[in-house]
């Protein structure tokens, strides 16, 4: 890894970060192996906790009395505080450097994970999990704009590989990890444990991070886009507050005025981003940048994925300890055939992608299809007396599929951001995943919630996967028209 100490006094939007010698890597530097594991778990850490908790909400509630509408919260205040929050935070370090903010927001993530394993009450646990979801939109955009500042090459095409291995496998190991955790009861913490295991991570993660993480920041840093900020998390907040609560909350007026509000909010957020990008400003999300091929036709197959992926996660966590009775470890065991074969085809991807190009996005919308499908089968035939061993083929393939595609879509949309924009694209990129992983916890899992009453759990499963299937098959045609060959 090279570091050098630049002396950067002629930018006066940074002139009390410049007023001493601070070590900045430009583009070009070299991240080291140590240095990538690092902002992997950073990368890791936000991820895992979006979804770790899907186990761990029977016990909150029995502990805490907490009831559907304040469990939702706590999943959905997470979420949306992540998702309005990361572009903002891309757009800070590219500012205030992403090394420095990187370290800002997982000290505050540390510090947020201590608060919520510590929460005397149901209200307590939503407030620090909303705090929690700020702290890691400070720390996660820093992580693809960091790979983006320093790899190129080869390098790069690993990096992504192994990020995009890394926001997978975070998603299946949270539950695998939030059920050992519950059934283990640590000096009978018992779902608190699931927060608590992140202290003694980020503690390791601060002391990496400040030998083996380079500074890097924008050559050309811009002030923040205020209306834009606004608009931007109106907009989000709007969409994804009503839906992830409104079926608990019985849908009342608020929910159908704040989704009725949504539509207003995005073109108003649009139309002022585009007037600052005519004007010479630098909006939050400058259009510009969406006009890039390769960023725009991902963003449209990430969307439908993550909602069908993170959808998925929801369902089967519920319906494996509500509908067929297993207990938390189980529940999370279920998912270990997943998570090796995700692993496996994201280390498979670089390789692949030399020689088949995006055709391997093609081929893992088939597979994961394949995958589940065959979980309906097996559903609808074997309900009764189901076991993990009987959904580990499916559970498998769907992983296969999924480890073909995300790694390759995130290396896609990152490929063509300039360097010096790497902030505010990685957080366009990774707040548009997070904002489709809330949506899809909050419509597949308000389907299949809403129907499990009227037609049983497997019923309610089997139309929810159908919608899932659905949305793969939408992936893998979008896949058809990405260009075949890929940098």
């Amino acid at each position: 890894m090279s570091e050098t100490t630049v002396r950067t006094t002629s930018n006066p939007s940074t002139s009390s970060a410049s007023s001493a010698a601070v070590p900045v890597t430009r583009h070009g530097a070299v991240i080291g192996p140590l240095g990538l594991f690092t902002v992997l778990l950073g990368a890791a850490l936000p991820m895992i906790d979006f979804f770790i908790v899907n186990v761990a909400l029977p016990s909150m509630d029995s502990d805490l009395a907490a009831g559907p509408a304040l469990l939702e919260l706590v999943v959905a205040g997470y979420g949306v505080a992540y998702a309005v929050l990361l572009v903002l935070g891309g757009r800070l370090g590219d500012m205030a450097g992403r090394r420095r903010l990187f370290l800002i927001g997982m000290a505050a993530f540390g510090l947020t994970s201590l608060a919520c394993g510590l929460a005397p009450s149901a209200w307590t646990l939503v407030g620090a999990r909303v705090a929690q979801g700020a702290a890691a939109a400070l720390m996660m955009p820093q992580v693809l704009a960091t790979i983006q500042a320093t790899t190129q090459g080869p390098r790069r095409a690993k990096a992504m590989s192994l990020y995009g291995a890394t926001a997978g496998l975070s998603m299946v190991a949270g539950q695998i990890l939030g059920g050992v955790l519950v059934a283990a009861d640590i000096a009978g913490s018992g779902w608190r444990s699931v927060f608590l295991v992140n202290v003694p991570v980020v503690v390791l993660g601060l002391l990496l991070t400040a030998r083996t993480m380079p500074e890097t920041r924008s050559d050309r840093p811009t002030t923040i886009d205020v209306a834009g900020t606004l608009l931007l998390a109106l907009s989000l907040m709007s969409l994804l507050l009503p839906l992830t609560e409104g079926r608990a909350a019985g849908w009342p007026l608020w929910t159908w005025v704040s989704l009725g509000a949504f539509p207003f909010a995005a073109v108003a957020f649009f139309l002022v981003e585009r007037r600052a990008d005519r004007l010479g400003r630098t909006p939050l999300v400058p259009p510009s940048l969406l006009e890039t091929d390769s960023l725009r036709r991902g963003l449209a197959m990430v969307v439908p994925f993550s909602i069908g992926f993170s959808g998925f996660m929801f369902v089967v966590a519920v319906v494996l300890q509500q509908g067929l009775r297993m207990g938390p470890v189980a529940a999370g065991l279920a998912l270990v055939p997943m998570a090796l074969a995700f692993f496996a085809a994201s280390l498979a991807g670089p390789r692949l992608i030399g020689r088949f190009g995006t055709r391997v996005v093609t081929a893992g919308g088939v597979i994961q299809a394949v995958g589940i499908a065959l979980i309906v089968l097996t559903v609808w035939r074997g309900w009764s007396g189901l076991s993990v061993l009987e959904l580990a083929p499916g559970v498998a393939l769907a992983g296969l599929g999924q480890g073909l595609q995300l790694p390759v879509l995130i290396r896609l949309m990152i490929s063509d951001i300039p360097a010096d924009r790497a902030g505010v694209g990685s957080g366009v990129v990774v707040t548009t995943q997070q904002s489709a992983i809330a949506l899809g916890v909050a419509v597949l899992g308000s389907l299949f919630l809403a129907l499990a009453p009227s037609m049983g759990m497997r019923d309610a499963l089997v139309v929810t996967l159908l919608v899932q299937l659905g949305l793969i098959v939408l992936t893998t045609l979008l896949s058809l028209r990405l260009p075949r060959a890929m940098r």
